[in-house]
């Protein structure tokens, strides 16, 4: 297999999974499109291996640790040879390491957090919920920088902020899906502090001391955002159309989820093209509209 077929691999996989926001869109740039899915496709396979398909959680652990295997092996000349969907992403993501020189600590970061959704179910506090995001969703944010020449102290933090909220966001989303997985990701010190159980969730209905739990959830979640904003415009081109477009995009589930006042039971708000022309305009007149609108 070449690289241009392993790219092409790679590209199919971004466009089949369902996702809120686009991965390796038209609106990025050409020459940083095929990197980010070669990126996106390496997470995209070890996120199934801690959630799909294999019931055993030593099975589900194994496949990670191939996956760290291999990720080793390839940044030391060791991809390519094989025809699968596997080999093809390891022979485009070495091909992306080398070129755009990324760093491989990100890459152990994200695989450290998929083999957390393995081991851990709940998280006691607020800081344990966001040292999660800070591997799970935050090295995706600082791999597109690197893909784009990018690497800034202030551009990096504010990814993070981004990343994470953009982490947080899809927790409120899926607190149903996740909970029939065996999973809360809300701090149980602060379901404490609201007098809730977790075991309420099994009635697919929310009372008002959930409510404003999670109230207070978006209200942090918002925060991030807000802090997170200043790396919409740090970057120039086709990409700060992408990255407002990403941000506005989670802004607006997020306002989704509050108007709703949280009941994904009967609706869980995702983006679909009806959102597009919103999302545009609002990437278009950036600058001369507040956050969050």
């Amino acid at each position: 297999m070449i690289v241009n077929e392993a790219y092409a691999v790679c590209q199919r996989l971004a466009s089949t999974h369902y996702e809120n926001f686009p991965v390796a869109s038209h609106l990025l740039p050409r020459a940083m499109r095929t990197h980010v899915a070669a990126i996106y496709a390496f997470a995209r396979k070890a996120d199934d291996f801690a959630d799909e398909g294999v019931r055993d959680a030593n099975q589900r652990l194994a496949l990670l640790d191939d996956w760290r295997l291999r990720l080793a092996s390839c940044t030391d000349g060791g991809a390519g040879g094989g025809e699968s969907e596997s080999d093809a992403i390891f022979l485009a993501l070495a091909n992306t390491i080398r070129e755009r020189r990324l760093p491989i600590k990100l890459f152990e970061d994200l695989l450290s957090a998929f083999r957390q959704d393995v081991t851990t179910r709940r998280y006691e506090s607020w800081s344990e919920l966001l040292d999660y995001c800070r591997r799970s969703a935050n090295p995706i944010g600082r791999l597109v920088l690197r893909v784009a020449g990018r690497e800034d102290a202030n551009l990096d933090r504010a990814s993070d902020a981004v990343c994470t909220a953009l982490q947080l966001t899809n927790f409120w989303q899926d607190i149903e899906r996740d909970w029939q997985k065996g999973r809360l990701y809300l701090p149980l010190s602060d379901l404490r502090s609201f007098g809730v159980q977790p075991e309420g969730l099994e009635k697919h209905s929310l009372d008002e001391n959930w409510r404003n739990l999670l109230s207070l959830m978006a209200e942090r979640t918002r925060a991030l955002y807000d802090e997170g904003r200043p790396v919409c415009d740090g970057v120039t081109g086709r990409l700060r159309y992408e990255l407002r477009m990403t941000w506005l995009g989670g802004r607006r589930i997020l306002d989704a989820l509050g108007r709703n006042r949280f009941d994904v039971f009967t609706r869980r708000p995702t983006l679909g093209a009806g959102d597009i022309p919103a999302l545009a305009w609002g990437a278009l007149w950036w600058r001369t509209s507040q956050p969050g609108h």
